[in-house]
């Protein structure tokens, strides 16, 4: 039993042929072709739509507050990716736990800077589990359960906030390196890339990564593999909790502030980059890398339609729109790829 495995609770069992299970990883983490040219369509699209249309797109200046934006919405994507890879799953909590988690740390901030982020990755980890263990568990609506979270945890904040903006401790400012730039990279962007490789690894090489995309692929066939649906879930929702408690901190650090309004539309642009970057909404395939992909794509067609002095309506209008036809295409794509 590997430390992943104590770590989620997965009960070992029996291993598939060595290179049978390398290539269905393979498989399910590479992208199609039409997802990668989906994606990489639409990212030019993007550009050359901007860069003819509106002044000020293409400069260096918006290249680095995508790049930032990007890690914003990325990281809470990488968790939601590993929601959504277990198959017709997801939530809809996601930017109230990001708010959440900034709340947390700026008050645990008194502590000192390491436990206030180990209170913060903690807390935000633990509203993960428990949603997934009723989800997974009680194979409960992921819609009713994760929208209940987020009413929950907004009422809990109002409650113990009274509603006003909180504020880091009077001259604390220990938490200002997380917004350094070394070598004019934003450290947050940097961080988003580390749990790439960190979350891509894990996806790939351990025991738990392949009872992700077992449970994704088919539930049925993961059940009678002696693996544990609802442990499996329960992990993946923890694990997608403290993404957006780590997104909180960062939110929390560039703002130097915290108030339920820091959720902005997070929750929806980390599904879309997620589906964007090719990942399927029906599980079992994908990976952290093509998030990081669609998190970029994502962050700079929001960046476009921001600079373009487009309403939040609007807004998510477009992206809801482009969205839907990404997935259509890549779904497509994927059946006659399977056939």
């Amino acid at each position: 039993m590997t430390t992943m495995d104590r770590l989620t609770g997965t009960r070992p069992h029996p291993e598939p042929p060595e290179a049978s299970a390398g290539s269905r990883i393979v498989d399910a983490v590479k992208a199609t072709p039409v997802a990668t040219l989906t994606t990489g369509g639409l990212f030019v699209a993007i550009l050359v739509t901007g860069g003819l249309t509106t002044p000020g797109f293409l400069t260096i200046a918006n290249a680095k507050a995508v790049i930032l934006a990007s890690a914003f919405v990325g990281i809470i994507a990488v968790g939601m990716t590993m929601i959504m890879l277990c198959g017709r799953l997801f939530s809809l909590s996601l930017g109230t736990t990001a708010a959440v988690g900034a709340f947390a740390f700026l008050y645990s901030l008194q502590w000192g800077l390491i436990p206030a982020i180990v209170v913060t990755l903690l807390l935000t980890a633990a509203t993960g589990w428990i949603q997934g263990l009723i989800v997974g568990g009680l194979n409960a609506n992921p819609i009713i359960v994760t929208i209940a979270a987020g009413v929950l945890m907004e009422g809990l904040s109002l409650l113990l906030t009274g509603g006003v903006t909180v504020l880091p401790p009077t001259g604390d400012t220990s938490y200002a390196f997380l917004n350094g730039r070394p070598f004019g990279i934003p450290i947050s962007f940097l961080i988003f890339l580390g749990l790439v490789v960190v979350v891509e690894l894990m996806l790939r090489r351990t025991h738990y990564g392949r009872d992700v995309y077992a449970v994704g692929e088919s539930a049925g066939a993961a059940r009678a593999a002696a693996i544990s649906i609802p442990r499996v879930t329960a992990a993946a929702f923890a694990i997608a909790g403290a993404c957006a408690g780590l997104a909180g901190i960062l939110l929390a650090s560039f703002n130097a502030n915290a108030t339920l309004s820091i959720e902005g539309t997070y929750n929806f642009d980390a599904i879309a980059a997620v589906l964007v970057g090719g990942s399927l909404v029906t599980g079992g395939r994908g990976s952290a890398v093509r998030t990081l992909f669609g998190s970029i794509v994502i962050a700079t067609l929001a960046s476009l339609l921001l600079i373009r002095g487009y309403s939040t309506g609007i807004q998510l209008l477009v992206k809801g729109l482009i969205v839907l036809v990404v997935v259509c295409i890549i779904h497509l794509g994927d059946r006659g790829s399977r056939r």
